[in-house]
């Protein structure tokens, strides 16, 4: 049987890719960063020079995507990102991408496109897959669902540390805050797949909590589930 799937939802800067990746590596599953792939197609379609409304032109320019997500090793901080061979781990990271993503994310052919491509990777379950809309859409049934959250200023000061760990430009803690804001704003109240906690996804607020005391916590609930159940 298919070893239990592990769905982890939530807002901006709340942690999900490194609780994920650390919660892969210790119970021997696969992680799958959502995020990175909206993140590769938002960078094609800016070296395009495309305009994030013509939806017509970016449904034509991800046909020719291919997206390829290698797992994070001991040199690098987050996954490794393909596309079309090039990596493009350290592009998708900036600012420029960042402050474009959302309008990518809400795009229907996009949606389509990436939700097909995250089933078929996790068929076979032992993964860890993050995102928005993991437990509502990607993997309704998942066996494991987590909603992370935490405050705007926290995940601000997150996205910052992340910038200067990367080496990256670093803008002023308001200006991340704004930019926090209106992706929260943006992903929240899109009409297709919007951010929002499954039924049975269980929230933890990471405010007050370390990297550590999460991956423990969501562990303790992983070690609960049932891995006979078979995942439909």
């Amino acid at each position: 049987m298919p070893k239990p799937i592990i769905a982890i939802d939530g807002p901006a800067g709340a942690g999900k890719s490194t609780i994920a990746r650390l919660l892969a590596q210790n119970l021997g599953l696969i992680y799958l960063d959502t995020g990175a792939m909206y993140r590769a197609l938002t960078w094609a379609t800016l070296q395009e020079n495309l305009s994030f409304e013509d939806e017509v032109a970016i449904a034509e320019l991800i046909k020719t995507c291919e997206i390829q997500l290698l797992p994070a090793t001991a040199s690098t901080i987050t996954t490794q990102v393909k596309l079309n061979g090039v990596d493009i781990s350290r592009e998708i990271r900036s600012n420029e991408v960042t402050k474009n993503v959302a309008a990518i994310a809400s795009q229907a052919a996009v949606r389509s496109f990436l939700v097909a491509q995250q089933q078929e990777l996790g068929k076979s379950g032992g993964i860890v897959m993050e995102g928005r809309d993991i437990g509502t859409v990607v993997f309704p049934n998942a066996e494991l669902k987590i909603f992370l959250t935490a405050s705007v200023k926290e995940r601000a000061t997150r996205r910052q540390q992340d910038l200067i760990a990367q080496a990256l430009p670093v803008p002023e803690l308001a200006e991340i805050e704004v930019a926090i804001a209106e992706r929260d704003l943006a992903d929240s109240t899109r009409k297709i797949s919007p951010l929002r906690q499954a039924e049975n996804a269980i929230i933890l607020d990471t405010d007050r909590l370390t990297i550590d005391m999460v991956v423990q916590r969501i562990t303790e609930l992983y070690r609960g589930v049932d891995h006979d159940k078979s995942f439909n």
